[in-house]
């Protein structure tokens, strides 16, 4: 079993730190500011697919990724029982992505890149780059060196779920999107968290 299967099968939804139903505050002001407006979409690492369901309310046309089958049985029966229309299917971002046929306009991951370690972050970004349309938006948001939650310190923390995250400077991040995508914002920001709040590196792009 996945470790991601086995944490939304064993620990309850609503003690799972990066489950959280409200959209984030970056998120919802892209599209109240009209940065992203409605078109395809994907949500990489969609989890439960909250923000999924908020960008198909929204009149995006959303597809939801997430390698645990839990989690992605979890979000379409959601999906079905609140007449939502966003997809979901299980996939691992580092794979090859065969399960993905169609290309997307905007594609996102939030909390995401920290729980891919530096030697599959250039298969995931070639993933991204190639699921999307030319000049596609790319918001990616992942926890930022300068956090000081799970020790503070390091660039690899150990979680009290027993999973590991890789924490970025805005540096590497930029050598790492700049190959595939131009860097629109790159900032570190202050983002919500059930054990209190984070610093992440927040990046917006369009692919090359």
């Amino acid at each position: 079993m996945h470790q991601m299967d086995h944490i939304y099968k064993n620990i309850p939804l609503n003690k799972i730190p990066w489950n959280m139903e409200r959209p984030p505050k970056a998120l919802l002001d892209l599209v109240a500011n009209k940065n992203i407006v409605p078109c395809k979409t994907i949500d990489l690492g969609c989890g439960l697919g909250h923000y999924a369901h908020y960008l198909a309310n929204c009149g995006f046309d959303v597809t939801g990724i997430d390698i645990s089958t839990e989690a992605i049985k979890l979000a379409q029966e959601r999906s079905k029982q609140e007449g939502i229309k966003a997809a979901f299917r299980t996939a691992d971002m580092i794979g090859d992505l065969n399960e993905i046929k169609e290309t997307f306009d905007f594609a996102y991951d939030w909390e995401v890149l920290h729980h891919i370690f530096p030697n599959h972050r250039q298969q995931y970004i070639k993933n991204v780059h190639q699921l999307l349309n030319p000049k596609g938006k790319y918001l990616s948001v992942c926890f930022s060196i300068k956090d000081q939650q799970f020790g503070g310190q390091g660039k690899y923390r150990d979680t009290k779920l027993g999973t590991t995250l890789y924490f970025s400077s805005e540096n590497e991040l930029k050598t790492l999107f700049e190959a595939y995508f131009i860097i629109k914002e790159l900032k570190t920001i202050e983002i919500e968290g059930k054990m209190g709040n984070h610093l992440a590196v927040y990046c917006l792009m369009t692919r090359k």
